[in-house]
């Protein structure tokens, strides 16, 4: 069974006014967009394309297929998304557990646990260059930085915190430094670090952090006075390729800057945020669940399992994603673990299943419910179903 499926897109202010619409080949509609959802995600389910326009949460129902463990989305950043971490699946529990307990109700803005699941996330880069914050830098790297930045009472005052304290190690610094920006107490640190980023030569090559500079430099202009500003000084900048990915699991801190790319996590909605927002954020929770660990980025590495396909497997049993370089030549056999979602990224895309038989340009998504999909035509999509469990 092929269900052809879309939706619109979603005007977050972090969206990109013109990456969506240059991916489908239509005019920008003048305001930014964010996301696309693919999927049947409550919060904003997709449509089926059969001309009843219903929504796919009730399409799969009326069919028997039970919710799906994941959703995909088309993600466009303009500027910077708050800085947020997601809870492991023990955390989502407890947490949802005692809102309900404590009468919060779930559609309330200052509810922080929306249901009962984890939300981990892989990313592909779609644009030429993808850049993100993700997890924690090594506290050595950290102070360098800080030190090729003009020296404000302010910058040597975080540089001073960021000093390990009698038996701490980088983890327990950082948990420290982080619960006390965040708490509203250090509003010199952050004046006077934007105000030295806005000093400060963010081509300077000398520095080692050009890179980073340039990238803070901006965060400071977009939130002005916001404490996500120290948080986001003290995570690790990625710049993806296209067709290059990274993975956040629980409690791992990050924050999308820009570029278009492939989404696809866990189907939940709880995010705890750690700057970057006018939204709401509670410290001593994220601080319960957020990872302190420092070290590299998590990027996920390609597997080529056949010609032109390529497996990102974060090992998550919520999901597993599969992109197809797809050519008249020779079409793409994937098999499937339960429900999929194929969406088209480049080019006219053939896919076929059960003996339906659907074509998808860019933007455009179908589900399949099959034991396998064929992919062919000419162009580039992407398969999401349910991992390996």
């Amino acid at each position: 069974m092929l269900i052809p499926i879309s939706n619109s897109a979603r005007d977050y202010a972090w969206g990109s006014d013109t990456l969506i619409a240059e991916l489908q080949g239509r005019e920008p509609s003048g305001t930014p967009e964010a996301e696309i959802w693919f999927g049947d995600h409550p919060g904003s389910p997709s449509r089926v394309d059969d001309g009843t326009g219903r929504p796919l949460d009730r399409a799969l129902a009326e069919v028997g297929v039970e919710p799906l463990p994941y959703l995909l989305k088309l993600l466009a950043a303009g500027m910077s998304l708050s800085i947020q971490a997601h809870p492991s699946r023990d955390q989502a529990a407890e947490g949802f557990a005692r809102e309900e307990q404590a009468g919060v109700p779930r559609d309330a803005a200052e509810r922080l646990y929306k249901d009962e699941n984890h939300k981990p996330e892989i990313i592909v880069a779609l644009s030429e260059r993808f850049r993100a914050l993700v997890g924690l830098r090594p506290l050595a790297e950290t102070r360098r930085l800080l030190s090729s930045l003009p020296g404000r009472p302010g910058v040597r005052a975080l540089a001073a915190a960021l000093d390990e304290v009698d038996d701490e190690d980088d983890a327990a610094v950082l948990h420290r430094v982080m619960g006390w920006v965040l708490s509203g107490e250090a509003t010199e640190v952050v004046d006077d670090l934007a105000a030295a980023l806005t000093g400060a030569d963010a081509d300077d090559a000398t520095s080692g952090f050009a890179a980073e500079r340039a990238v803070l430099r901006r965060i400071a202009e977009q939130f002005p006075a916001d404490p996500g500003l120290v948080v986001a000084t003290l995570m690790n900048l990625v710049e993806l390729s296209r067709g290059e990915a990274l993975f956040a699991p629980a409690g791992v801190l990050h924050a999308y800057q820009d570029g278009l790319g492939v989404e696809l996590m866990a189907a939940s909605d709880n995010v705890l945020r750690g700057g970057l927002t006018p939204k709401r954020i509670d410290v001593p929770e994220l601080m319960r669940i957020v990872d302190t660990g420092t070290g590299p980025a998590p990027i996920v590495e390609p597997d080529e399992i056949a010609p032109g396909v390529f497996s990102y497997d974060a090992g998550v049993p919520d999901f597993r994603l599969v992109r197809v370089e797809a050519t008249f030549e020779a079409v793409a056999e994937i098999p499937l673990t339960g429900p999929a979602i194929v969406l088209a990224t480049t080019g006219d895309v053939v896919v076929e299943a059960g003996g339906d038989r659907v074509e998808l340009v860019p933007g455009t998504a179908a589900v399949v419910i099959a034991a396998s999909v064929a992919i062919g035509g000419a162009g580039e999509a992407f398969v999401a179903q349910p991992g390996r469990r």
